[in-house]
């Protein structure tokens, strides 16, 4: 035969009182700690992922840019140079 016994009711209640209070303690933790971690990463100014991309993509093609532009130049040296070898031989060496 089972007996009911108070104190072991209240044991129980208050362990279940107190799981519940640690479970919104450590809730609460979270939350603190997560706003604690977002102000700590806004104060060092870190870029977001979509704005590394789009500098990433924009050096790629001011990267392209500049190589097409550098094969541009040295071919319109190249034509300079053929340019004053054909007038130094029209004129006979006179510039």
């Amino acid at each position: 035969m089972q007996t009911k016994n108070p104190i072991f009711d209240d044991i129980a209640g208050v362990m279940t009182g107190a799981a519940g209070i640690m479970a919104g303690a450590s809730e609460e933790v979270r939350t603190a700690l997560r706003a604690r971690t977002d102000k700590l990463i806004a104060d060092m100014d870190l870029v977001g992922r979509e704005e590394f991309d789009l500098v990433k993509e924009m050096a790629g093609k001011a990267l392209l840019e500049n190589q097409a532009l550098r094969e541009e130049i040295t071919a319109l040296k190249l034509t300079m140079q053929k340019t004053k070898k054909i007038r130094t031989r029209k004129t006979g060496g006179v510039k």
